[in-house]
């Protein structure tokens, strides 16, 4: 079956296009497939600025446009008889697209999203190459809804970080991974979309719980919002002491968040911003055989900060830095989207495929967390907090008001499902 797809496209450094074209007919061992949802990521943002020099994006671009988009979810529409035996019409999925398949278009590090000009999360219908199924990154998904599978993959890379972090025994070589189990954890500049989501996995998940975990930020808005989500006395009914920290106006930001502690420190930090100064603060606070993952991907490519080596040497510190997550940590983010954990906190915007240029151009400049584009509707980027106000001239927000304002404010199963209904098609 041939079919026609409307996708954002990359030429080139800042050029992104939305195009209509015919995909071809699949082969034997690819699978045709409808997109129903994706998150804009940073990465997309950073793949936009760099054009060919991204490391994924393949050097004649200009002459094969890939498309962009690699938080996405969908559902398969025809298989190629290779794969008739795992997959079929109608499943649902989601994509690891950190593929790392070696013989891949653009090398090891191609990836969906990136490096295909067939596959892509900002399209209306997309091919899914051989490799993504012999790599295992087609994800089936069986919960409700298709926001959470888009939203697996950004989860997947806060897993795959929790699981990188380790720490030692005196007088062995053996590295004992994952987070300190019982111990003080930090998460600095946490309140951004990828910290809420590192927040709510460490409250559900069902082992190597933090005794302490404490969130910082400089934005007190950003705070409280995540304390609405997350709330203290909830984690506490989790078996997590949680507490949210704005350092802006401290002298001293190190020394009061060790006081927390009782002087002891952080077995484990996450910075979630690339900032020196917050790494720094990080390093400062590790407590003995304490692990810092520098979480944030910066842009720079010449990006430094300042390491204590005294304390790497005498209090055994050490630090991790981890971009992504693997097949896993993937199946771990669906196994809980499927029984029950809703990442609909992280949701702030709400788009059509026309959305997708300017959204992902001006990424940085548009507060709040996870945008969710619905490929086949034509929308402006619109917060959730605006659609009471849209509401009282557009029907469509009117309704999309009610429903979000039931559920404490927060997109939903239910809104998806209208807005896909109802929604303007692109």
């Amino acid at each position: 079956m041939k079919m026609k797809t409307k996708a954002v496209r990359i030429h080139g450094k800042a050029d992104l296009r939305l195009e209509e074209f015919e995909l071809p007919a699949i082969r034997e061992n690819e699978i045709l497939a409808r997109v129903v949802c994706d998150s804009i990521c940073m990465s997309s943002y950073k793949a936009t600025q760099q054009g060919s020099e991204h490391k994924r994006i393949p050097d004649d671009v200009h002459i094969h446009p890939t498309i962009i988009g690699h938080e996405f979810s969908g559902e398969i529409i025809e298989v190629g008889n290779k794969w008739q035996e795992r997959f079929w019409s109608g499943m649902k999925f989601s994509i690891q697209p950190a593929i790392n398949y070696p013989d891949g278009p653009v090398g090891i590090l191609s990836a969906p999203g990136y490096s295909y000009q067939y596959i892509g999360g900002d399209a209306t219908y997309i091919i899914i190459p051989n490799e993504v199924m012999e790599q295992d990154c087609l994800m089936p998904y069986n919960g409700p809804g298709f926001y959470p599978a888009a939203l697996a993959e950004p989860l997947s890379c806060v897993i795959g970080a929790m699981h990188a972090n380790y720490h030692t025994k005196p007088g062995s070589y053996v590295h004992q991974m994952e987070i300190f189990e019982g111990g003080n954890l930090a998460f600095l500049a946490g309140v951004g979309p990828m910290g809420l989501a590192a927040i709510n996995y460490v409250i559900h998940r069902e082992n190597r719980k933090p005794g302490f975990l404490v969130v910082t930020d400089i934005d007190q808005e950003r705070l409280d919002r995540a304390a609405t989500l997350f709330s203290p006395e909830y984690a506490a009914g989790k078996g997590i002491r949680l507490q949210y920290i704005n350092t802006r106006n401290m002298d001293n930001p190190a020394e009061e968040l060790i006081k927390l502690t009782d002087g002891k420190g952080y077995n484990d930090v996450f910075v979630f911003a690339p900032v020196p100064q917050v790494i720094e603060q990080g390093d400062a606070i590790l407590a003995f055989d304490g692990c810092l993952n520098f979480f944030a991907g910066p842009g720079d490519p010449d990006f430094k900060a300042k390491f204590n080596f005294y304390n790497v040497h005498y209090n055994f510190n050490h630090i991790v830095g981890t971009s992504g997550g693997n097949q896993d940590d993937m199946n771990e983010a669906l196994t809980m989207m499927s029984e029950g954990m809703d990442p609909a906190g992280l949701v702030t915007h709400i788009g059509g495929l026309d959305a997708v240029i300017e959204t992902t151009k001006n990424l940085p400049h548009i507060p709040g967390g996870k945008k969710l584009i619905y490929t086949h509707i034509s929308l402006p980027l619109t917060a959730i907090s605006e659609f009471e106000e849209k509401g009282k001239t557009d029907p469509l927000f009117r309704e999309l008001a009610s429903i979000v304002k039931s559920n404490n404010g927060l997109w939903s199963v239910q809104a998806e499902e209208y807005l896909v209904q109802n929604g303007k098609p692109i």
